[in-house]
Order: structure tokens, then sequence, then C-alpha cells
């Protein structure tokens, strides 16, 4: 028999690499565009710019953005737009104009709006004293953004401060910016401004947009509101698509769809002839505290090289790493069945061709999805917390393939919580079971723990499925082939089960089934949940 078992996990090990490369080579799949997001040959017309960095945040007062950042930024964004749109003159906003008319760039100059009055005054006068210190370089005043939309001022306050920046600004035209909704809400705006100023988001609509539809979502609405307002300019003043993020429905955010997205909606003003400005010129970490990972990854530049996403004449993928992603995946695929092989050394019998074909399936589900846990990673956690939440469940789901695979061939079930926590007649022998119980109680909690989170406040929520994947499924397995006969069912794995199967059918319903990355999320919770269920706790002899 030693020739036999020696042959099927080679062949088997074979196949689940064969299997881990087409998945990357399926994933790193590049696409095709109309035109390149970023084309120094073919400007932008306009993009929003924040310059905040790393922890540089507007939500902090007293931060303070020096010239020498704006200055570096600004020069690089000259190189592929003719003009930035800013939203506010504090935190150093205020230089940006300045830097701009050194740099060759226009300024839609943004005025923020809020609540306050006091800090409105402010605002108003500093970017009425900037319009006319740059003329020619500030070429519009955007007189607040979205503030209707936050409810922080009615539509008569706000037209007021539109006629006061219009009196103080002299000829320079003046506008306000919104969700296309809020125009149609508050139609008396129209009569304020010289020229409207509208934002369609897709991804963030009522109904998501797919992005395969998105650029003719924004043509339509544009033309809705063309009809709705007659006379005055209509201005897309946000448009854009997440790299990074949680899916709404059907809406995808990713770097392929970021990119054709864009690509798109700029041919598209390019032969219908309208104005634009993307959202948006740099990604901005910051938001992520407001808007989960999504709302930190619209920028066209990465936050932290300050590198354009898609340079001209490289191909776009999802995973620009991905031969990287793909060697780490088999190597952790090879790890696995080299557990499985040095518990078989240790013990002279052949273990039954269903262990190792759960092996194989552990190592191929790890494996593939390896790179993409580490990406999601990498882009997910926000702070301290954010990586440590997100490393352990990665770190669990390297982990468990492993483990499991020891205890696939060895044939020793999955332990409980009562083996690593429960009284001395319930816990379990050997540390590679204690690891294994630790793994499995991290697992738990985390997967509880999303789940909650995607049943009480989904919106910004992001969905763990790959790791989540990575771990759950060798769980599965080995319960599935090693369940033992008789014991008590657990306490603790009945209430977690319970609570993960209510929140997944919850999420399901919330979310919708096209929804891939929830669904898939939510068939991890009910796999646990009956692996859970499953669990049996044997007292120990002696």
């Amino acid at each position: 028999m030693e020739p036999i078992s020696l042959r099927t996990p080679l062949a088997l090990l074979l196949i689940s690499l064969a299997v881990i490369a087409s998945v990357w080579w399926w994933l790193a799949t590049p696409i095709t565009l109309v035109r390149a997001p970023i084309d120094p040959a073919a400007k932008l017309q306009c993009v929003s710019y924040t310059p905040f960095r790393g922890a540089q945040t507007p939500l902090d007062p007293t931060t303070q953005i020096p010239v020498e950042q704006i200055e570096q930024d600004l020069t690089d964004l000259a190189k592929v737009t003719d003009c930035v749109r800013t939203y506010s003159i504090e935190n150093g906003l205020d230089q940006v104009p300045g830097v701009a008319a050194k740099v060759g760039l226009k300024v839609m100059q943004g005025i923020w709006l809020s609540s306050n009055r006091f800090k409105n005054l402010q605002q108003i006068a500093i970017a009425v004293r900037l319009a006319k210190e740059y003329p020619g370089v500030v070429t519009s005043l955007i007189v607040g953004n979205e503030v209707l939309l936050r409810g922080e001022m009615t539509a008569n306050d706000l037209a007021g401060n539109i006629r006061a920046v219009k009196a103080a600004a002299g000829n320079l035209p003046v506008t306000y910016a919104d969700v296309w909704e809020y125009w149609v809400k508050n139609r008396e705006i129209y009569d304020a401004v010289d020229f409207v100023t509208i934002h369609i988001l897709p991804y963030w609509e009522d109904i998501p947009v797919k992005a395969k539809y998105a650029a003719a979502h924004v043509d339509d609405i544009r033309k809705r509101m063309a009809v709705t307002f007659p006379g005055k300019e209509i201005l897309i003043g946000e448009t854009g698509w997440p790299s990074q993020g949680r899916m709404r429905e059907g809406a995808l955010p990713s770097r392929t769809n970021q990119a054709r997205v864009v690509s798109e909606i700029l041919d598209l003003a390019k032969r219908e002839g309208f104005r634009v400005n993307l959202i948006e010129a740099y990604d901005q970490p910051w938001k992520r505290k407001l808007e989960g990972t999504v709302g930190g990854n619209w920028g066209l530049f990465d936050s932290v090289k300050r590198q354009v996403k898609y340079p001209p004449g490289v191909a776009i993928t999802n995973y620009p790493d991905w031969k990287l992603q793909m060697a780490g995946g088999m190597a952790l695929s090879v790890a696995t069945f080299l557990a499985a092989w040095l518990t078989l050394r240790r013990r002279p019998w052949t273990p039954r061709p269903s262990a190792w074909i759960a092996v194989a399936i552990s190592a191929t589900t790890a494996g593939a999805l390896l790179g993409i846990a580490g990406d999601k990673m990498y882009y997910e956690s926000y702070g301290v917390g954010g990586w440590l939440h997100w490393g352990v469940l990665l770190a669990a789901g390297i982990a468990a393939p492993l483990l499991t695979a020891h205890a696939l061939i060895a044939g020793r079930s999955l332990p409980t919580f009562l083996e690593l926590v429960g009284p001395r007649d319930y816990r379990g022998k050997g540390v590679i079971g204690a690891v294994l119980a630790i793994v499995l109680i991290i697992t738990t909690v985390i997967a509880a723990e999303t789940a909650l989170g995607f049943t009480f406040d989904p919106r910004y929520r992001d969905f763990p499925y790959a790791s989540l994947t990575m771990a759950v499924v060798p769980f599965a397995l080995l319960t599935m082939l090693n369940r033992p006969k008789e014991g008590i069912r657990p306490l603790a794995e009945s209430v977690f089960a319970g609570l993960l199967a209510i929140a997944a059918l919850y999420t399901i319903y919330n979310e919708g089934t096209i929804n891939w990355q929830s669904d898939w999320t939510c068939v991890m919770y009910l796999l646990l949940a009956a692996t859970l269920w499953r669990a049996r706790a044997a007292q120990n002899p002696g």
C-alpha cells in the first residue's frame, strides 16, 4: 500500500497547484478600454483635490497641510488635468490657488457651508478674496457642497448665501453642488446660480448601478437635468467609481471597474461635449472613518506613493501583483500537504482516500484565496484595531488548513471550545489540538462579530469572504469526516450556530441575492453554523 499512499497525495498536490494557477490566471486577466483613464495626451477636464495623506484628516481642526505638500501634488496633477476642484479653504487649502497659478492649473474654488454661520462667513470672505487675488486661476466659486443633503441648511438660507457671494465676486460664475435629486427637490436654488453642478455617483444611488451601466446612467441623469433646468449649463461636479470596498447589490468596487467607468464617462463627455469633474485625484484614507473602505478609494492616484493607478500603456488588472500572490498560494498548498505527509510518517497506517481528498480541497481553497485575502486585509485594515481584526482572521485562515491536515490524517476530530476552556474532564491533550481549538474560537468570534455588524449596521462594512472561507472549509471537512460518534452538544457552539444562521439569512434578504460578496460570506456563515451545530464534546477517560 505504501506506493499508492504516496502517489495519491502527490497527484492531488499537482491538481491543487494547477487549479490555483488557473484561478490566478483568470483573476489577473486585464481589460481593454475605449480610452485610457489617465492619458497625458488628452488631459482630464477637472478632478476633485483634497491633499490629506496618511493620518492627516480634516476631522481634526488642527491639521494644517504644508504648502510643499500641495506643490508636490499639484505639480503631478498638472501633467494629467487642466483643473482641480476644492471644497474648502481650511486646513491649508487656501494655499491651493497660489500654487495652482505657479503650475498652470485652474481652480474651481469650493466654499464649505455648514450650520455654523460664523464659519460660513469666514469661508465666504476668504474664498472671495482668493478669487480676486488670482483672477484667471479661480474660474468659479462653488458655494456649498451637499449642505442640503446633510440637512445643515435650508434652501432659503443657501440661496441667500449664493446671492451674497455673487454680489461680492463680481462677474465670476457662482454655483452650488449637490446630489442630483436635491436639485430636483430644491428648484429655487436654480434661480440663484450661474450654472448647475450635480453629483452623479452610480455606486451610491439608492438602487446601486452596476459598473457596466454607470456611464449610461450618468448620461441619462445629465439629460434629464438639462430638461428640468433649461437655459443653464449642467456641470457634472462629481462622478467616478471606487477601486476597493464592499459591494452594494450588483455594484462592485474594483480597479478594473473604476478604470472602465472613468474611461467610458470621459469618452462620453468628449463625444457629447459636456463638462465633467472626476472624484477624485488622490485616495483619502481619512474618509474611511466615515464611509468604510469604499470611502477612501475613489482616487485616480494612490494615497501612499502618490502614483497614478493606471499608468498609460500598462495592462489594467485587479491584481497587478498576481504572480506573487499565486506563488504564495501555491506555497500554502504545498505546506498543507507537507503537514499531512509529516503526520502520516509518524503513524504506521494508511488513511482513507477521503482524508487526502479533504486535505486537497482545504489546500486548494486556501491557496487560491490567500492572495485575495491578503489584498483585502491590506486595503480594508484601518488603524491598529483594523489591522489586528483582519490580520488575526487571515492568520486563522492560514493556520486552519495546516492544522486540519494534521487532524484529518491523524483521525482526530475538530476540538470543541470545552476542550480548551472547559472543565478538566473535557480538556483535550496535545499542543496541536489546543492551537486548532484557538483558531476555531477566533474564527467563530470574528464571524459572529461581522455577522452582527451586517445585521445592525451594514452600510460601510466589508465582507470577509476570502479569509473566512480559508478557515471554515477545513473545519467543515474535518467535522464531516472525523465527527465524534457520541458526546454532548456544547451550549456555546449551539448559540453561535444559531446566531450565525439567523444573521446569514437576514443578510441575504437585506443585501439581495445579486451581491455575490454578501452571498458568499453568508454561505460561509451557514457552513460554520452547521459545523458548530454538529460538534460533540466527549469527556476524557480517567
